[in-house]
Parts: C-alpha cells; sequence; structure tokens
C-alpha cells in the first residue's frame, strides 16, 4: 500500500463514542515517526557520477548558500594499493552524508593496515557530523583523513566553530577547495556532458571536458580559507 492510500474504515455503530482527539494526534504522530524511521536516512551512489547541474550548484563556493540545503560528499578511499570511490549525498532529514559516511560506509574499508580517505564536500560538518568524524578518528589510528570543504556551514556560530577544531584537534586535516580541488573532483565524481552527434541524438562523452571555474571561484576560496585559518588559531 503507498504511503497516500488508506485502509478503509467500517462505519461506527450508532452507539459507538467518538475518538478522543487527543488519542488521534498521539496515532497519527505515532504513525508519522514510524513513517520517517522506515526511510532511508541517505542514498550511496557507487561507481556512479554526480550530474553537472548538481556538482555547479551544490559546490559552488559562495558566501550566501540560499537554496544549497543537501551535502554532497565524494570520498577516496586507499588502502593496501587499492582505491575505492563513491559519493553520498542527504535524501532524508535523519542523517547527513558525513554522519552516513562516517558511521556506515567507512566502517566496511578500516582495516589493521593504513587507510588515508579524502572526502570532497559541498559544505563543512555540523556539530553532530562533526561528533562522528571525531568518534570515527579516535576509534581508528590507522585512519588519515583530509575533508575538503567547499564553503563553511554557519560558521560563525560558536558551536560550529569549537566542532571544527574538534576534528582537527583529533586529528583531521581540514582545509578548504580550491581550483585544483574543483577540477579533481570534475573529473573524477562528475557525468561528462551531454553533447550531440551529427544528427541531433545525445550521446555522452567517454571523458570529462576540462573544468571551467566561476569567475569568483578564487576570491571566495580566499574568503573561506581567511575565515577557517581565524577559527582554528
Amino acid at each position: 500500500m503507498s504511503r497516500n492510500q488508506k485502509k478503509s474504515e467500517p462505519c461506527k455503530a450508532p452507539e459507538e463514542l467518538p475518538k478522543n482527539s487527543e488519542n488521534d494526534k498521539e496515532e497519527n504522530g505515532e504513525a508519522k515517526k514510524k513513517e520517517q524511521e522506515e526511510l532511508p536516512p541517505f542514498e550511496v551512489v557507487e561507481g556512479s557520477r554526480i550530474p553537472v547541474s548538481s556538482f555547479k550548484f551544490q559546490f559552488k563556493n559562495v558566501e550566501y548558500s540560499s537554496g544549497r540545503n543537501k551535502t554532497l560528499l565524494c570520498y577516496t578511499v586507499e588502502r593496501e594499493a587499492q582505491i575505492f570511490r563513491g559519493y553520498l549525498e542527504d535524501e532524508h532529514v535523519s542523517a547527513h552524508a558525513e554522519e552516513a559516511f562516517f558511521t556506515n560506509v567507512l566502517p566496511q574499508y578500516i582495516s589493521s593496515s593504513p587507510v588515508g580517505v579524502t572526502c570532497y564536500v559541498s559544505s563543512s560538518p555540523c556539530v553532530n557530523c562533526a561528533a562522528s568524524i571525531a568518534r570515527c578518528l579516535k576509534r581508528n589510528k590507522t585512519l588519515k583523513l583530509h575533508l575538503v570543504v567547499a564553503r563553511l556551514f554557519q560558521w560563525e556560530e560558536s558551536e560550529i566553530r569549537g566542532a571544527l577544531r574538534g576534528i582537527t584537534s583529533a586529528g583531521c586535516k581540514l582545509r578548504m577547495m580550491k581550483s585544483a580541488d574543483y577540477s579533481h573532483v570534475w573529473q573524477n565524481f562528475v557525468e561528462p556532458d551531454i553533447i550531440l552527434d551529427e544528427e541531433g541524438n545525445a550521446e555522452q562523452q567517454s571523458e570529462q571536458g576540462d573544468f571551467i571555474p566561476w569567475e569568483d571561484l578564487e576570491e571566495n576560496a580566499k574568503y573561506y580559507e581567511e575565515n577557517l585559518a581565524e577559527i582554528l588559531r
């Protein structure tokens, strides 16, 4: 049965009293809570690439990130001469991409051998995600983590600033994305552009073209870099 469908209810007998409105609210609340729990907390896309439009919108390092309420996380895991890549994105409110990666995805790659992880994220972690990252680093001493972010999330808030200092104290190398990082993500995690053949049919390029930075990319990166340095000082 779909979520929008409702079971038909039998007609009430004349002597049946109406349900208490407070009970209705409780039942509706419990049903809604159960429905949210049944939803997958995040979507993991393995071996696929981010659409060009999503990359250009979500990773753009603007100061005011209006409408950018989704986090994209691209990861590279290096372990015993093997390289694994993938990306996650927020789909439901019950988990953020960072928390999902560090609690559900990364543990499968952890071993007694050194593990190097680089995450390119559209924005820096919130307090809860930062706590998950710090716990993961403290539990796994073989893990070397680089977190490269496009924008700083609510960086003026004292709790956020403390959380960012906390993950660096735990061993995370945190820095802002630069042009070279955008080019790397573009080549390794973004779908090649769709082009048209001579007959006007769409076909996908076998290789990704060069990344063309937006006009204020370097200026914005420097702005965020200075603010991050001040936070971590």
